[in-house]
């Protein structure tokens, strides 16, 4: 065999490993991101976060249901989901068995946009295309209303277009959420003005679009928290996502940033995928445990000085 063959063999043999790995098994290896952020007002007590975004449930996907529900041992003092639950019609019950002892603790959550409509099979050469070029293709109607019912009914909050506000662990929260802004249903106007004193003011959105960050920020909130990039799904190291199917830059694909002088930015790098692209590389499925803290006191210090024990956890089974 001459050089080109065997280069051409090699070549072949590698991308055949790497696309097993990471359809075979990264997509299915549940990892926990933990974080502390300082976003509290001065005096409060550390409160836990726990962020949970893009599932896209499917009815069979037993293990990730699972690990979900096992979240829960982490005692999170409040749940934030940020939409994107369902890939299949069936997948309700799913859902509410992932979600399962987590219904019982405080939470709140807003919808995406595979939570209104099934994914559909797409040219995966489009994923890598800037979101602003390509036309949205929406799938069948799925059943959200089931799923929000089921939500409401064991006490979350549902805060698409309003603010709220309440207690969490002995702590005063004000939140508010917007509609999918990846669909346009975002109307900032309808939660729009300055927030009131508390322990945390909190946003929530399932796109992280720069044009919803920015009037979150100029209207104080402390953190937002927001998913639906996938972390990039595909990253390469050394250099990061390849894409966060959104206005949003790569380097906020996934984790802990800064929005502004005052405001802090989670972005979620999701537990699921389209069935129809069902492979993560370099950015395995993942939910976020937030130890929020009190701000510190001088506002200068940068992101990486506040921002303390970012990593990795693996936890979970791979079966």
């Amino acid at each position: 065999m001459n050089k080109f063959g065997r280069t051409l063999l090699a070549t072949t043999a590698l991308g055949t490993a790497t696309l097993a790995y990471a359809a075979g098994f990264e997509r299915r290896h549940w990892t926990l991101r933990e974080a502390t952020v300082p976003v509290l007002a001065p005096g409060s007590s550390p409160l836990r976060v726990l962020h949970l975004s893009d599932l896209h449930m499917l009815p069979d996907q037993k293990s990730k249901q699972r690990w979900v529900a096992a979240l829960d041992e982490l005692e999170p003092d409040l749940v934030v989901n940020t939409g994107d639950n369902l890939a299949h019609k069936q997948a309700v019950p799913g859902v509410v068995r992932a979600l399962g002892p987590l219904l019982d603790r405080p939470g709140v959550f807003v919808f995406g946009s595979n939570d209104y409509y099934a994914p559909r099979p797409k040219n995966p050469v489009r994923y890598l295309l800037p979101s602003a070029k390509t036309k949205r293709i929406h799938g069948i109607p799925l059943p959200w209303r089931d799923l929000r019912a089921a939500m409401v009914e064991r006490g979350w909050l549902d805060l698409t277009h309003t603010r709220r506000e309440f207690t969490v662990a002995g702590q005063s929260v004000f939140a508010a959420g917007l509609d999918d802004p990846h669909l346009k249903r975002d109307r900032y106007s309808d939660i729009a003005g300055a927030v009131p004193p508390a322990a945390l003011r909190l946003g929530v959105t399932h796109s992280p679009e720069p044009r919803v960050l920015d009037p979150f920020a100029a209207d104080g909130y402390d953190l937002v928290l927001a998913g639906h990039t996938h972390g990039g799904q595909l990253r390469i190291p050394g250099y990061g996502a390849l894409v966060t199917n959104c206005d949003l830059d790569r380097s906020r694909a996934r984790g802990v940033s800064r929005w502004g002088a005052h405001m802090w930015l989670n972005v979620s790098a999701g537990l699921g995928t389209s069935p129809y692209a069902p492979v993560r590389f370099a950015c395995p499925p993942e939910a976020s445990l937030l130890t929020l803290v009190p701000r510190p006191v001088d506002a200068g210090q940068t992101a990486s000085e506040a921002v303390r024990d970012t990593r990795f956890g693996v936890g979970g089974n791979v079966r």
